[in-house]
Parts: structure tokens; C-alpha cells; sequence
């Protein structure tokens, strides 16, 4: 290991973190750090750079200056309450709205598909989502309970918090695509014909 020119270094943990210690220590080893390294508020990546953790409001900011927005190809709006989260319409994908919240360690980009009861199969729909859900590069499908009381299916997709901006961006395009694709795959299923 000293030939490789790294150093021994003690640490005191407790036991339920060994498994991330290990995970971190293999990170630390590489002469560059391609990956973010959590050290609490502040992400600590390649030496000497840093990036704060995102929250909603900042992620809105930086949102706006990015082409996809500032280019008019989507629009971002903050809605403020308890748990703000940001409405992201996709202009190219016929207005389809996409929801994107920072909760703790992650972001959340969803978009409602339909309502269990537009599924004229939900028992065989369900079957076929379980196996080509994967066939959605970073999304997949949940059925949720909404305030109006019914459950709606929703695709969704996650990254940490920490992650950077670019990746989120590229999240929600892709998350776009997969919603479409989604409608066209499971069109079978729904009650109403899905126009392609």
C-alpha cells in the first residue's frame, strides 16, 4: 500500500458504519475521486472542489440558467408550502408536468401516468410492469394513494441529493421519454386508447 503512496490512517466509527467506512476507504484510495464523497452539508469530490447538498430553492435557481429552461424547451416553477417541490413542464414532451422534490439525501423526479382505474387489468397490468419496468433506463413505476383518494400510477426516478446539476437535468429528460414510451407500451391496458 505505501508503494502505491498511500498512507494508514485510524478511525473510531461506530459498528453500524463499517460497510460505508469500506465503501469510502476504496473510494479514497484512487489517485482522482470520480465519485462524491458525503462529508456531511458540503460534498467533497476531485481536490479542493466542493458542491453544497441541493434543496428545492437552490435547485430552482440553478435550474433556470440551464438550456433546457432558459431555451424555452421546458418551463420550472417553485411551489411553495410544507414540503416544496418544483413543477417542471416539458414543452417538447406536450406539456407533460414532472414533479421534482430534494427529500433529505435524494431527488425525486415523477410524473403521474394514469389512475388504477382507467387499468382495465390492474392484476395483469401489474404483471407486465414487474418485468419491463427495466426496459426505462433511471425510472420505474409505483402506485401511490393521492389526496383525492385514488390511487394513481406514477414513474418516477432518484438521485442523491449531492448529485451534479447536469445529471439532474439529463433525470428529467429521460424521465420524459420513459413516461411516453410507458404510455405507448401499456396502452393495452387502459381503458381509453392512448394516442401515439
Amino acid at each position: 500500500m505505501r508503494e502505491q503512496g498511500l498512507v494508514k490512517k485510524e478511525v473510531w466509527i461506530r459498528p453500524e458504519h463499517a460497510k460505508r467506512l469500506s465503501v469510502i476507504e476504496k473510494q479514497l484510495r484512487k489517485s482522482s475521486v470520480s465519485t462524491w464523497v458525503n462529508t456531511g452539508d458540503v460534498v467533497m469530490g476531485n481536490a479542493n472542489e466542493s458542491m453544497t447538498v441541493w434543496t428545492t430553492g437552490s435547485l430552482y435557481e440553478a435550474l433556470l440558467n440551464k438550456p433546457l429552461f432558459s431555451e424555452g424547451l421546458a418551463s420550472v416553477e417553485l411551489i411553495d408550502g410544507v414540503e416544496p417541490s418544483l413543477l417542471v413542464v416539458m414543452k417538447e414532451y406536450g406539456d407533460l408536468p414532472v414533479f421534482v422534490t430534494v427529500a433529505g439525501e435524494q431527488i425525486i423526479a415523477e410524473s403521474v401516468l394514469w389512475s388504477k382505474d382507467e387499468v382495465t387489468d390492474v392484476a395483469g397490468f401489474n404483471d407486465a410492469v414487474l418485468r419491463t419496468h427495466k426496459y426505462f433506463p433511471l425510472s420505474t413505476i409505483s402506485l401511490d394513494a393521492m389526496p383525492d383518494g385514488q390511487d394513481y400510477y406514477h414513474m418516477f426516478g432518484a438521485l442523491s441529493a449531492t448529485s451534479l446539476l447536469d445529471n439532474i437535468v439529463f433525470e428529467i429528460e429521460v424521465l420524459a421519454t420513459n413516461v411516453i414510451q410507458a404510455t405507448e407500451a401499456y396502452g393495452e391496458f387502459l381503458a381509453s386508447p392512448v394516442d401515439s
